[in-house]
């Protein structure tokens, strides 16, 4: 099947669960051409598994300090700039458009009528489970950025939805052989600034912190680690570290539930996703949240024991047989089937 899928770039969590998405289709011989929007070429990390793929520019979500800003996200729009991506692109030969929140593949399929799958996290959100308080306009943003006609959703738990497990990245189905450093906490705040951070975690001296983010080398200082983006380097410190503190994202808290690692949650605030995963992460009785850099809640977190690993089935190996499917209609099949089987 000739397949156009896009990628919203701006978060790691997109383009991580994408690669492992595209890597199977290609496997199971499907021809795939792949496209990542939301951030410049040269910004762009550890991508070469799309190859050969295409940067467009599309749209952005603007933040400032841990805060959704939307007039900078306003003023930053580029529309003319989108609606030329939309209609430069070939699709004669495309059978199906899949989007990750990508708003130029989704955009091209409404308007010429091709069948698209929304895959990603945000899809889940076109069903039954916990979404946070927020305005009319956040609540639109999230269903309508990217939208779909048929929605391959993740989430942490089925809520009795037809939805998927986490997609998790195939090093971690290894993890089994990784001894666990038990004062080892790994830290993923993008969204926060990194003096900030020293602030939050300097107090404790009796951790070990892996801090990644907006962390232009790597450092050590006494028992801080700032480490500058590097996948492997970050999955290493994932599958041996004894919690995760972290934005609520949720590609990295799902691998962190799949691996058995405690959790710390502070949701970006006005942005409504995470909201709802921090909320629906108390709910399951999963992890703990709090809704800033809080270091009491931080010390009481940090005796909490770790959790059980949940050990979710290997996704893209659901979503790529329902998809050659064809049957799109036919969602819960495949998604009880995901659930019904631990890794």
């Amino acid at each position: 099947m000739k397949i156009l899928f896009g990628v919203q770039g701006t978060g790691n969590g997109h383009i991580s669960r994408s690669r492992e998405l595209v890597r199977k289709l290609r496997e199971d011989g499907h021809d795939v051409d792949v496209i990542i929007s939301g951030r410049k070429k040269e910004e762009l990390r550890e991508v070469e598994i799309f190859e050969p793929y295409r940067v467009m520019k599309g749209l952005t979500l603007v933040t400032r300090k841990g805060k959704m800003n939307y007039f900078e996200t306003i003023l930053q729009l580029d529309l003319v700039h989108l609606m030329a991506d939309v209609v430069a692109l070939d699709t004669k030969e495309v059978e199906l458009i899949i989007t990750d929140f990508d708003p130029i593949t989704s955009m091209v399929a409404r308007t010429r009528n091709i069948p698209s799958v929304g895959f990603g996290h945000q899809y889940a959100f076109k069903y039954d489970i916990p979404v946070g308080r927020g305005s009319f306009f956040e609540k639109q943003i999230l269903l309508n950025f990217a939208s779909a006609r048929y929605n391959a959703g993740l989430h942490w738990s089925s809520f009795n939805q037809p939805i998927f497990p986490p997609v998790i990245p195939e090093t971690l189905y290894l993890q089994s052989a990784v001894a666990v450093t038990r004062n080892k906490i790994l830290v993923y705040l993008p969204f926060e600034e990194v003096e900030d951070i020293v602030l939050f975690l300097a107090p404790f001296s009796g951790y070990d912190f892996f801090i990644y983010g907006k962390v232009p080398e790597s450092r050590d200082e006494e028992h801080l680690h700032f480490r500058e983006y590097s996948r492997a380097g970050f999955l290493d410190d994932l599958m041996d570290c004894n919690g995760v503190v972290c934005n609520a994202g949720f590609e990295l808290p799902g691998e962190a539930l799949h691996l058995g690692k405690k959790l710390l949650l502070r949701p970006l605030d006005g942005q409504i996703e995470q909201q709802s995963n921090a909320l629906g992460m108390v709910e399951l009785g999963y992890g703990m949240a709090m809704e800033s850099l809080d270091g009491l809640i931080l010390a009481e977190w940090l005796e909490q024991p770790c959790r059980e690993p949940l050990r979710y089935a290997k996704t893209v190996d659901y979503i790529s047989e329902w998809i050659g499917s064809g049957q799109w209609d036919e969602l819960s099949k495949y998604t009880d089937a995901a659930w019904a089987e631990k890794s």
